[in-house]
């Protein structure tokens, strides 16, 4: 074979494993509304400010399509060696576009491509960062007891709030942008969720990682207590995983129209979600599958509020982010969805 045909080769391949991977984990795939999502819409219409957004008078969907195109478990970084693959950031835009440009359109694409929805692969999570609302759209985190172990290695006091340096300046957060905004620093992949490695915690303080979250009687509080509840659940299954992210939902206006209305902070305009979702995924020893799918309002919540009054059909949270989750698993591997069997 000659040596041009095997730098094709090559070049399509990492085309295949990183090019299309970052483009299906940002993608918005358009599907119809149903019953699930019109449920999760009403009841942010009908009362923003509600600490149960969602009641507890939710019913799980029969039937919920659990697919995805957030397949974090395969980084966008491009390696000759497997062992590598814990490589730190994804793949340099400039890199993504030459590949379309040399295997989509040529000539259309001949200067560059104006980009994909960025996939960053850290040492212990990987999320795909909204450069536009300066927000992740999701985060994924896999969790084992033993990765939870307490660790006196681990100081988190050491940890500072820090850009992440291969975002463009463009579109980086500052901690300027969070001073005085009334807003915490909110983690979407918990620093309490990183225990092996100094350098994996400090990574979670990375301003990629936050959101502007409503600080007393949420961050802090009810949040927490999710965080805190997902932890545990490592205690019944032997693998936990996690996919976060922020959802801006539709209300009803005096005017009888539906709008997206959100703040946005600082001199970047970082976006403020109006809600949070967390979907879970267990894996008992015996290799049974269950999920679990919690939104939550970003304002203060009642903390004896149940957080089970906070879980919704994850087709509802597929449906508000544009995303599909966990696409390697099939709805008929499920056992159950949020307690109840499938």
């Amino acid at each position: 074979m000659s040596t041009s045909w095997k730098s094709v080769l090559k070049l399509s391949s990492l085309t295949t494993g990183a090019g299309l991977a970052g483009w299906f984990a940002g993608k918005n795939y358009e599907r119809h509304w149903g019953a699930a999502g019109q449920q999760l819409l009403r009841l942010q219409e009908n009362d923003g400010r509600r600490s149960t957004a969602f009641g507890t008078n939710v019913k799980s969907m029969p039937g919920l399509p659990i697919f995805g195109t957030v397949s974090a478990a395969s980084p966008i970084v491009p390696v000759d060696d497997p062992a590598d693959m814990g490589a730190k950031l994804a793949v340099p835009e400039s890199r993504v576009s030459q590949w379309f440009c040399c295997f989509l359109r040529p000539q259309i694409m001949k200067y560059g491509f104006p980009g994909l929805d960025h996939v960053r692969s850290y040492d212990d999570f990987v999320l795909s960062y909204d450069r536009r609302n300066r927000v992740a759209h999701w985060v994924f985190e896999h969790l084992t007891k033993d990765r939870l172990k307490h660790n006196d290695s681990i100081d988190r006091s050491k940890c500072d709030f820090t850009p992440d340096p291969s975002i463009h300046p463009f579109f980086r957060s500052d901690n300027s942008d969070y001073k005085r905004s009334g807003y915490d620093r909110g983690h979407l992949a918990a620093a309490g969720n990183h225990k092996l490695d100094q350098k994996h915690v400090q990574q979670t303080f990375y301003l990629t990682n936050m959101a502007p979250q409503v600080g007393v009687g949420f961050n802090r509080h009810s949040w927490n207590r999710l965080e805190k509840y997902v932890r545990k659940l490592t205690n019944v299954y032997k693998d936990v995983y996690v996919c976060t992210g922020p959802l801006y939902l539709p209300k009803m206006e005096p005017d009888g129209k539906k709008y997206v209305r959100y703040e946005v902070i600082g001199s970047n305009h970082v976006a403020v979600p109006t809600h949070f979702y967390k979907i879970v995924v267990g894996e008992t020893a015996d290799s049974k599958l269950e999920m679990e799918a919690f939104v939550m309002p970003n304002a203060p919540i009642d903390d004896n509020t149940p957080l089970q009054n906070f879980q919704v059909p994850p087709e509802s949270i597929e449906r508000a982010a544009g995303l599909l989750f966990f696409d390697k698993l099939s709805r008929n591997k499920l056992n159950k969805i949020n307690g109840k069997k499938v």
